[in-house]
């Protein structure tokens, strides 16, 4: 399997990430004025909810892709379709987050007490849902049933994604395909949609929409690749949430499909922590020590660097600018941060 060099084709992601973001700092601050717009309500604890997730932070990266890909393919990302959809995609990538923290029991999010630990399962479950459907009011004002569908779409995706993967929690025969069913479900296909509705409103053909679409698929399966990574590889201060925590709740990453491809003895070792819920008798260090032994880490990411290559090819079609030049970038970004 052929797999490219990450000196041939990173950079500094710090560089990247500034060179990026500086690029719409603009449109991410209307972004975040948005937000509280949106997430406003005469209902007191929505919105002093709405503000606690808003002030929590995030790279907004979703965002970010939209507000590139409308300018990419010749629109104006200042607009107020615009950066209301670019809010749109936070609402629904945050509705998400809200409602992930409550079925994993998370403690934290982005070093900061989750919704549910702070408010209870309850007041999450139905936060979660208000993020959804003002997301999709918001979205009617586009009058566009093209995005519409879209939304529809991977809202569907998103859930498909969550419920395929709660059948296979605590189970160590899971196959290099069904991993990557859920990711595209879970997370590739929300990225998918903001670069193609942000190609959408600027009024691109098809070829522009269609490549877009297809960028925003393959970087946000790098993204997630990446994502299963850090959850051994970095601290809990750098993540801002809890580390080794997939393996604790059952869930089989790529890293570990590999691990367990490479040495069947390491199927004892992973099953005692999923059994357990932690690691008291096999330690995460000795999990860690089996899968850079096996090459796990090595072979998973070359998978993530292997679909940034795909997102960036499809870029080609689009015209030279330098909102093209930051999506060609952002790859960077993502595969080789630290959180």
């Amino acid at each position: 399997m052929q797999t490219t060099s990450s000196s041939a084709v990173m950079e500094n992601p710090q560089v990247s990430a500034l060179r990026i973001f500086s690029l719409i700092a603009p449109q991410l601050e209307q972004v975040e004025e948005e937000f509280e717009r949106q997430a406003h309500s005469n209902i007191q604890v929505i919105s002093y909810i709405g503000e606690y997730l808003r002030a929590s932070g995030g790279k907004r990266v979703r965002p970010a892709l939209t507000i590139l890909s409308n300018y990419a393919a010749g629109g104006d990302g200042s607009t107020v379709n615009s950066i209301r959809m670019a809010t749109v995609m936070e609402f629904l990538h945050t509705a998400t987050l809200v409602h992930d923290d409550i079925i994993d029991k998370a403690e934290t999010r982005r070093n900061r007490p989750s919704i549910n630990s702070q408010f209870g399962n309850q007041t999450a479950v139905l936060m979660g849902d208000w993020l959804y459907m003002s997301a999709f009011e918001t979205s009617l004002a586009e009058r566009s049933l093209p995005i519409l569908d879209i939304l529809t779409a991977v809202t569907r995706k998103m859930t498909e994604g969550e419920l395929l993967q709660l059948t296979l929690l605590n189970r160590t025969d899971i196959s290099e395909e069904q991993y990557f069913d859920v990711i595209t479900r879970k997370t590739a296909y929300l990225f998918s949609g903001c670069c193609e509705i942000g190609a959408i409103l600027a009024g691109a053909g098809l070829a522009e929409q269609r490549a877009l679409r297809d960028y925003g698929l393959n970087l946000g399966t790098a993204f997630q690749l990446v994502d299963d990574l850090l959850d051994f590889t970095e601290t809990e201060e750098s993540l801002g949430k809890p580390t080794g925590i997939d393996l604790m709740e059952g869930k089989l990453t790529l890293p570990l499909v590999y691990l367990l491809e490479r040495d069947a003895g390491a199927n004892d070792l992973v099953q005692t922590v999923m059994v357990e819920g932690g690691y008291q008798k096999v330690s995460r260090a000795q999990i860690l020590n089996a899968l850079e032994t096996s090459d796990a880490l090595t072979r998973a990411r070359q998978r993530a660097y292997q679909y940034a290559e795909k997102a960036r090819s499809v870029l080609d079609v689009l015209p030279d600018s330098d909102y093209c030049e930051a999506l060609r970038a952002i790859p960077s970004y993502i595969i080789e941060r630290n959180r």
